[in-house]
């Protein structure tokens, strides 16, 4: 018998058991649609404390940067569907959570479009979820939280979450005998790929054509046109395992704080972020833009010189506190002005294999505004564009030969109660059509050498790589 703890107002709870982790969890539910786990490592402190899966949302939607902007309809559901959650829960207790692809920034702003659009990869991929199982592993345990929504009413409400309650307890004690393997059909190579020396890897620029745009980013910082600018190249290669093995390679060999998967039907996302794009807790919002990496050593001495060396250096600060500035501006236009501040300036953050620079931006949402709100001023992050964003954006544009899809997008959640998390995903592939997507870039700045920037985009890369043994 289920034992089923209710407050005064829904969601519908019930406690998991202690020997049930996330992962399986999520590899239990992984039969369901749209199945979506943002998984935390509680090995980054205060950053992975939870983990949480979601499944068969009430309502999925999908949008194409073509179809104009989708955040107004969006928000109209959120505010339809508001509800109290409970306090002594892990924050994410259902809501609208799912994909805003790199793309969406075509419909927020006048941009051109991509050169070459290879794969069709919506813009916008999100579910309205009912229910969703919460992790706390700092106190080491889980719930099932059932909102009961679409129903409004009520009694109709009440029902439908214990109903759906009981379905995912049934699902998770009596999962499919196979995990559903989520392959994909081969499709034909792009034309726009070429070799890199690396197995059946390609990308979608030389070293030669990579090293020339950013020269002609520079080129463009001298000018005035903007102070920074993000490029990346893509790399390509056929599928060796089913979308489901690759996350759990991912996540084994390259943990992250942002971690996540979801399941688009024809994509799936697989992350490994250790990026934050966006924060909500009650009206507090924050970013973490992360700007400046090296790669890690295998000699403990010189991984600490490695660390030492990124915090020292002037051009990976100025980098970083550009980006800082941009999200200040960002954040401006939906907080209280006198609240937006710089909480941390280039820390040193350690991964597994590389180190990075990251800073914190607060602020607290001002009357009126919501969550969305701040989505629509913050989109794209300008940690993956450069500033000044737009003219950035633009240059990305004409420089960079294919769209970018999910990559340098954000995976996350906006809750039914407006607390919201997401991440900028950067170490994302996305898998689909017989093929994995692994773009890698870097922020371009006036001091920037093409060779160099091409090599950090290697280091970057190398992480993704080995993990699911390509590298």
């Amino acid at each position: 018998m289920i034992d089923v703890a209710r407050n005064d107002f829904l969601p519908v709870v019930a406690s998991l058991p202690s020997s049930l982790t996330a992962v399986e969890a999520f590899l239990r539910l992984a039969h369901l649609p749209h199945v979506l786990f943002l998984d935390s490592n509680k090995g980054f402190g205060k950053l992975g404390r939870y983990s949480f899966v979601a499944a068969d949302p009430f309502t999925w939607f999908e949008r194409d940067a073509s179809e104009g902007n989708p955040l107004e309809k969006l928000k109209s559901q959120c505010q339809l569907f508001q509800t109290t959650t409970r306090d002594d829960m892990p924050p994410f207790q259902g809501g609208l959570a799912g994909l805003f692809g790199y793309e969406l920034g075509q419909s927020l702003e006048r941009l051109p479009v991509p050169r070459q659009t290879d794969f069709e990869i919506p813009a916008v991929a999100v579910g309205l979820y009912d229910v969703v199982l919460a992790f706390d592993h700092e106190k080491d345990q889980a719930w099932l939280i059932s909102q009961g929504f679409p129903e409004l009413e009520p009694t109709a409400r009440k029902q439908r979450a214990e109903e759906r309650l009981r379905h995912f307890f049934e699902r998770l004690e009596h999962p499919p005998r196979e995990t559903p393997a989520i392959k994909n059909t081969a499709s034909t190579l792009p034309a726009s790929q070429f070799d890199v020396g690396l197995g059946h890897v390609t990308s979608n620029l030389t070293a030669a054509a990579y090293q020339s745009m950013i020269e002609r980013a520079v080129d463009y910082i001298h000018a005035g046109d903007v102070f920074q600018v993000n490029l990346s190249q893509r790399l390509l290669s056929p599928a060796t395992c089913s979308s489901l093995d690759l996350y759990l390679k991912l996540r084994n060999k390259n943990p992250a704080p942002y971690a996540g998967f979801l399941n688009l039907g024809d994509w799936q996302i697989c992350s490994s972020s250790p990026e934050c794009f966006l924060r909500v807790r009650g009206r507090n919002v924050e970013s973490r833009p992360i700007k400046g990496t090296r790669g890690r050593s295998s000699s403990p001495e010189a991984d600490l010189f490695t660390g030492d060396e990124l915090q020292l250096s002037e051009k990976d600060r100025a980098e970083n506190v550009m980006i800082v500035d941009l999200m200040r501006n960002d954040f401006s236009r939906v907080c209280n002005a006198e609240s937006v501040h710089v909480a941390e300036l280039c820390q040193v953050e350690t991964y597994e294999h590389v180190k990075h620079l990251v800073s914190s931006v607060k602020g607290v949402l001002g009357p009126g505004y919501t969550p969305i709100d701040l989505l629509g001023v913050s989109f794209p992050g300008g940690s993956i564009t450069g500033a000044p964003k737009i003219r950035a954006m633009e240059i990305i544009a004409e420089l960079e030969p294919t769209a970018r899809g999910a990559y340098c997008g954000s995976l996350g959640y906006i809750g039914f109660d407006g607390q919201m998390d997401s991440s900028i995903l950067i170490r994302t592939i996305t898998a689909g059509g017989g093929w994995w997507q692994l773009p890698v870039g870097g922020g371009i700045v006036a001091q920037s050498d093409p060779v160099e920037e091409y090599r950090e985009t290697w280091h970057k890369a190398r992480g993704l790589l080995r993990a699911v043994g390509l590298g």
